[in-house]
């Protein structure tokens, strides 16, 4: 089956051209209905009578990743009109569901109803691209219920959506839908899965939150669009915010956009106006009657609220001396959010019923941020993991959900994770794909090889790793040449043999990027297999280098070798 559709567009030099984009229909596409289908274990939620596959839309995908990872979720749906949004919106969350789709531990199946003849759809006159999306979305559904019930199946199909909107559409067709939220709280007995619900939907209540309705509210963002016209006139500056260490109220924008300024300083809560740590921002330079250096006080966040707010609120002296003072400004715009997850500890309510407390984390430039949790008493002394949903204009604190629990404070295991975590090293275990990529054992070096390279096995050769040294990557040589003279050499372990460009094991080093030491443990940038035997250049044992050699008079271009230390 063929569609056509026809639109136009004005190219560079004003002309209006006409555009024809021809799409081929299929009635052969996998559904994943072939597939082991959930067994009874998958009978988690009590809304559903039975086992069941989940189709979550757009922004279920976008907000509710962490509820999607949770082990006790593996069978899920993904239209091929979710995953191209998604791309299109964050990449970031776009790579983490197409690790949950390589998942084996996992059912999660891609279906691509763009090219089916039985769930493709056009965009009516007047649509919106998200209603035409949505409307995708519930004809994939209806398509998965058909099929199920022709085939009888049993199992059921479960639309995710936490649109209202879709919600209503949804089951105006006869598709069973539910919020993520409404699904997560009738699982029963996991009281954890539900501290994992982003809050991005839930509506703040300022007298929830402060007791008092006008205590804090901070000034509302420019709309993005605005922001750029504003920073493409020269009206506003756009930069990376750095929040201070040593005063959580203060920061300075790193301006990149051209500008007579290279930084400007914010002070005071109002004019940093919900901003986070590293978040690309817009800024409005104050006039230079306002301008100020950095406080030389370290200002901490304090336990309780009311004496934080009078800090925000307490008046500052003017300054006298003006050739300390720096730019400064107050941020108008939100750019680009830099948020990621965060550890730390949590602090619980005073008030012994309460599911509302803060979490504190690690990094003192990152805010506290507000969490629910039924789980207080068990997290009480641990590290946890947060995430940032959103931050209204009516609250003092960001809004975000626990990931996971870390472990005890204090204990060297859980200390060492945050560690890694909060500098965003991987530290995963290498994948299948990965260690597919490694040879095979017994290896040994095979005469065409050896053919391609100088045998340098002959020379002496040593390293200067300290004993008990497993990733020995370089050695030397040095020795007295028949004319007197001497010739040194430097050796480095030719780990392109092994890692060939472009697949699986390149892809990880390059993520990785470098051999990560902590006290007692390390994380290694190649399997173990090479960064502790073949890419190491150990004792009496053959291996492959890279070598260069220099005698007084002249050095040698470097070439590929086979090389073999020896014990002094």
């Amino acid at each position: 089956m063929l569609t056509n559709a026809e639109f136009y567009r004005v190219s560079k030099r004003g002309h209006l051209v006409k555009v024809i984009r021809e799409r081929y229909l299929r009635d052969d596409i996998e559904t994943g209905l072939d597939q082991p289908l959930p067994d009874e274990a998958s009978k988690i939620s009590k809304i559903v009578n039975g086992p069941h596959f989940l189709i979550p839309d757009t922004n279920v995908l976008l907000h509710q990743m962490d509820i999607l990872e949770d082990e006790r979720v593996k069978f899920c749906i993904i239209t091929q009109t979710v995953l191209e949004e998604v791309r299109g919106r964050s990449i970031t969350v776009y790579k983490r569901i197409r690790d949950l789709i390589r998942n084996k531990s996992k059912a999660f199946f891609v279906y691509i109803n763009e090219f089916s003849s039985f769930t493709y759809v056009e965009r009516l006159p007047g649509e919106s691209v998200n209603d035409r999306n949505d409307r995708a979305i519930r004809k994939a559904a209806i398509y998965y219920h058909q099929l199920i019930k022709e085939k009888r199946l049993p199992v059921h199909v479960l639309l995710l959506t936490d649109d209202r909107k879709n919600l209503e559409l949804a089951t105006s067709d006869g598709i069973l839908a539910f919020t993520t939220r409404e699904y997560v709280n009738s699982i029963e007995g996991c009281p954890e899965i539900k501290d994992k619900l982003s809050l991005h939907d839930q509506p703040s209540s300022l007298d929830e939150i402060l007791n008092e309705k006008n205590r804090v509210c901070f000034p509302e963002h420019l709309p993005l669009s605005e922001v750029q016209r504003r920073v493409k006139t020269g009206a506003l500056l756009q930069g990376k915010f750095q929040t201070s260490r040593d005063n959580y109220l203060e920061g300075v924008v790193m301006v990149q956009s051209e500008s007579k300024y290279d930084q400007v300083l914010v002070h005071g809560y109002r004019n940093l106006n919900r901003v986070v740590h590293e978040d690309i921002v817009a800024i409005e330079v104050l006039p230079k009657s306002q301008w100020r250096k950095p406080s030389n006080m370290i200002v901490t966040e304090t336990e309780e609220e009311d004496e934080l707010t009078e800090v925000i609120d307490e008046p500052t002296a003017p300054l006298m001396d003006e050739s300390d003072l720096l730019p400064t400004g107050r941020i108008v715009g939100i750019i680009k959010r830099s948020w990621r997850m965060y550890c730390g500890v949590m602090q619980k309510s005073s008030l012994s019923e309460s599911v509302k407390h803060i979490f504190v984390p690690s990094e003192r430039r990152i805010p506290k941020i507000r969490i629910e949790t039924r789980q207080a008493a068990a997290l009480a002394n641990q590290r946890i993991v947060v995430a940032i949903d959103a931050w209204p204009r009516s609250s003092l604190y960001p809004q975000g959900h626990i990931v996971r629990a870390l472990g005890d404070v204090a204990d060297k295991a859980t200390e060492n994770e945050v560690i890694l975590l909060e500098h965003e090293i991987p530290h995963h275990e290498f994948s299948q794909a990965v260690l597919d990529c490694l040879p095979k054992l017994p290896w040994t070096i095979s005469p065409e090889e050896l053919a391609r390279r100088e045998d340098l096995r002959h020379v002496d050769i040593c390293s200067v790793d300290p004993p008990g040294c497993t990733d020995i990557d370089d050695a030397l040589h040095c020795k007295r040449l028949p004319n007197g003279n001497f010739e040194s050499g430097v050796h480095i372990a030719d780990v392109t043999h092994f890692v060939q460009p472009g697949l699986a094991m390149d892809k990880e080093a390059s993520e990785r990027g470098t051999t990560v030491y902590l006290v007692d443990r390390r994380i290694d940038m190649l399997p173990e297999l090479l960064s502790s035997n073949l890419c190491s250049l150990r004792e009496n044992e053959d291996r492959f280098a890279f070598s260069r050699s220099r005698s007084t008079l002249r050095t040698r271009r470097p070439c590929r070798t086979s090389t073999r230390c020896c014990a002094f």
